[in-house]
């Protein structure tokens, strides 16, 4: 199906309502909680939003098929929404909801993810309005809130875990702290209150408020992936910031508190995961720039290694002065990234380094084993379970 291609839209119907979920950190088990809760027959359709890497198979509608007896499938483009239906988002595509209609789009990330939770509750509040409900479960760090609002302001239900049992609080604080959610729950008890919330929609005249300009451009953003054709630049004002991921400007959006923004190209942030991509640039640059410095210290040795042997004296005292002082400077630099708050250390939780990498005369002679952002175990000269070979460069950045 052409991705920029609309399908024609009717109106909700209320029989059917939606029930859009969103989780991340600490997600798996709170889902299979909240669909263990879902009565057979139910009269909504249910979607779900798990952040996955990129690259990994998901095996999430086989784990909650085996806690509820409504049917769970990986959503596929262009299928019919059922009621009485489960249908999760696949790893590397946004989850886009037509009136009636199941879409699946490579649109710009936004929070840093794809599949993002913004893009299915935003969806679901532009097809559905009234009859949309948005929950927000463990995860971090604030994807669902922007969306969130978006239900709200259509006229839907939000409803929240309560931070407290939550694996990881973010999401659900950051959802509490900016939209005007109608319950905070423990798991046991969203599952009942979504049958409940569903029942109310079938009972009463649904209101089918007209979603706001913003909400319909950045749904087809999603879609489509252009950003300046949709109407980025009818989003809010320039911001004087520029897109961490491909250095566009980027455009403030003002949704009551929530303050985000997106760039010409459509990717989107939020505050927080703004800052943070804004850390990982500086990040990358100072050990970048290490890099950089060491191996200019490699080759004025290697330079002079060769002068040396031809007898030239003058050009091994001036490499062997300007290659101690790239040392110096190397020291200098990876102190300051060592020590800087802002920055991330280079073993946390998606970076898990194992055994030593060493390098003498710019040769790798030691070895690494290492997860970086879900690769599998590596060692120099043998590839990632992707293909990716481990060369000098990233040993390098291993052993820091």
């Amino acid at each position: 199906m052409n991705p920029s291609a609309a399908p024609v839209a009717s109106a909700p119907d209320a029989s059917c309502a939606v029930v859009a979920i969103g989780a991340s950190a600490g997600g798996v088990a709170a889902l299979r909680e909240v669909v263990s809760g879902l009565p057979p027959g139910l009269p909504a359709a249910v979607f779900i939003v798990l952040h996955l890497p990129a690259h990994r198979v998901s095996d999430l509608a086989a784990v909650l098929q085996r806690a509820t007896t409504l049917a769970v499938s990986v959503a596929v483009d262009g299928q019919p929404i059922e009621a009485g239906h489960v249908y999760v988002a696949p790893p590397d595509r946004h989850l886009v909801l037509h009136p009636g209609l199941i879409r699946l789009t490579r649109g710009p990330r936004e929070c840093r993810v794809r599949p993002a939770v913004d893009v299915l509750f935003r969806s679901a509040a532009s097809a559905y309005s009234s009859c949309a409900i948005g929950g927000v479960l463990s995860g971090a760090p604030d994807d669902g809130t922007a969306g969130l609002w978006a239900i709200k302001d259509c006229g839907g239900i939000a409803l929240v875990q309560d931070p407290a049992t939550a694996e990881f609080p973010s999401m659900p604080e950051s959802a509490c702290r900016f939209v005007e959610v109608d319950s905070v729950l423990p798991l046991a008890q969203i599952g009942r209150e979504i049958t409940h919330r569903v029942s109310l929609l079938r009972s009463a005249e649904p209101l089918h408020a007209a979603p706001s300009e913003k909400v319909r451009i950045e749904t087809a953003i999603a879609v489509d992936g252009n950003g300046i054709r949709n109407g980025v630049l009818k989003l809010g004002s320039a911001s004087g910031y520029t897109c961490p991921e491909c250095h566009r400007a980027l455009v403030r959006i003002e949704d009551g508190p929530i303050v985000r923004f997106r760039c010409h190209s459509g990717h989107a942030y939020s505050t927080s995961t703004l800052l943070t991509e804004i850390n990982g640039s500086i990040d990358r640059g100072i050990w970048d720039a290490v890099r950089d410095i060491e191996e200019r210290g490699l080759l004025l040795r290697d330079i002079g290694m060769r002068a040396a042997r031809a007898g030239h004296a003058t050009t091994v005292t001036r490499c062997t002065s300007q290659a101690e002082d790239a040392d110096r400077r190397a020291r200098v630099a990876s102190q300051l990234a060592a020590r800087s708050p802002l920055l991330r250390p280079r073993t946390g939780r998606h970076e898990r380094h194992f055994g030593r990498v060493t390098a003498r005369g710019g040769k790798i002679t030691g070895w690494s084993m290492a997860f970086l952002d879900g690769h599998q175990a590596a060692v120099p000269g043998r590839p990632y379970a992707d293909g990716t070979a481990l060369t000098a460069v990233s040993c390098t950045h291993l052993c820091r």
